[in-house]
């Protein structure tokens, strides 16, 4: 196992742009730490610095307490996958694995058993003596993860390696690569765009954007507490108003929205009395019609827009406020009956679940 920490790390091209801006970041020993973000939001960056295919324009990034930004990549004892795989053509399978172990002087008998020990935990043992070529992408990309692990590196960097798999091998791989991690203790840093797979996968989320951390907790917590909006928003499926805050007591403030409502929300928000903010209100916490209005929720009237049957559940599209339109997702087991556009219908949410944020910005690791 390793540890990596990031001490005031910036990353730029043109001694203007920061692609990574002042990254202080620790990952601890045997933790599963994705990556999140958008496109060009620094998080593959750090990732190519981390591996020594990139270097720090400042800070020092350390490993195991050692400073690494002047170690070549070969000597960092870091396995990577690739989301194109990268696995030499020429070469079988069993000489794809290798290949990491003669580089480093290993023995003929110990190869040939750290192979076949790979192969068999990525439950691929018959396929050792095909080529690349012969292979599904899955099992590709299985191969890579094999050779990433073959030399029993400390640290594992991953670049989106399920990116090129389809839905249904992607969601298979994920829980293959969760059940190695589990099974071998080894450190990962995993680098994604995709949510899902990084609420599946990780014990913590980084989650990105303009260089920076917005938020760094462990997967519920980046869902259900997001810190400011850009985190609320890029995670899941989110209803958003805009408004000013008219009041604060404790945990709790009086926000008005821009037809004159004024609603109460759990206040993350850093905003003074007169301040912006931004409410945020998951989907699936908004209630309809809700049988009693009491102390702690908020129940309003809106407009049916639209409904849509998905499977499991359906999608209400409500206008709210005049004219904000909310989705609403309710499990189609407990939902009743179907409504027409157009009929009127009444929302209800406790306060606690409408979190009045700000804009984005840095953060640090919260509380486990």
């Amino acid at each position: 196992m390793a540890s990596v920490n990031f001490a005031n790390v910036s990353k730029t091209y043109d001694g203007t742009v920061s692609v990574v801006d002042n990254l202080n970041l620790d990952v601890r020993e045997g933790e599963f730490l994705s990556m999140l973000g958008p496109s060009g939001s620094g998080k593959t960056t750090c990732l190519m610095m981390l591996a020594g295919f990139e270097t720090a324009t400042s800070g020092e990034i350390f490993l195991d307490g050692r400073p690494i930004n002047r170690v070549a990549p070969q000597r960092r004892n870091i396995g990577m996958v690739f989301q194109n795989y990268a696995l030499f053509p020429h070469m079988t399978v069993a000489e794809n694995l290798a290949f990491p172990l003669q580089v480093r002087n290993i023995s003929k008998a110990d190869t040939a058993e750290k192979v076949k020990r790979a192969l068999d935990m990525v439950e691929l043992p018959h396929l050792g003596n095909r080529r690349p070529a012969q292979l599904s992408g899955g099992q590709q990309q299985r191969v890579a993860v094999a050779r990433a692990l073959v030399f029993d590196p400390k640290l594992v960097l991953m670049d989106e390696p399920l990116g090129a798999l389809d839905k249904q091998l992607r969601e298979q791989m994920q829980y293959e690569i969760k059940r190695i991690h589990e099974r071998l203790g080894v450190t990962i840093v995993y680098v994604t765009h995709d949510q899902a797979e990084a609420l599946t996968m990780s014990d913590t989320i980084a989650v990105f954007n303009f260089g920076k951390i917005q938020q760094l907790a462990k997967p519920d917590a980046v869902y259900e507490t997001p810190s400011n909006s850009f985190v609320a928003q890029f995670i899941g499926e989110n209803n958003v108003l805009p408004g000013t805050v008219t009041e604060r007591d404790g945990d709790v403030c009086r926000v008005r929205i821009d037809n004159g409502d004024v609603l109460s929300a759990l206040a993350v928000t850093k905003a003074a009395v007169g301040g912006a903010t931004l409410l945020s209100l998951r989907p699936e916490r908004i209630v309809v019609e809700p049988a009693t209005e009491g102390p702690g929720q908020t129940v309003v009237g809106g407009e049916v827009v639209d409904q849509v049957y998905v499977g499991d559940h359906s999608r209400i599209q409500v206008r709210v406020f005049g004219k904000h339109e909310f989705v609403v997702k309710v499990q189609n087991a407990s939902l009743r009956r179907t409504f027409r556009k157009g009929e009127p219908i009444r929302l209800g949410w406790q306060v606690g679940d409408c979190r009045a944020l700000d804009e984005a910005s840095g953060c640090g690791r919260e509380a486990a």
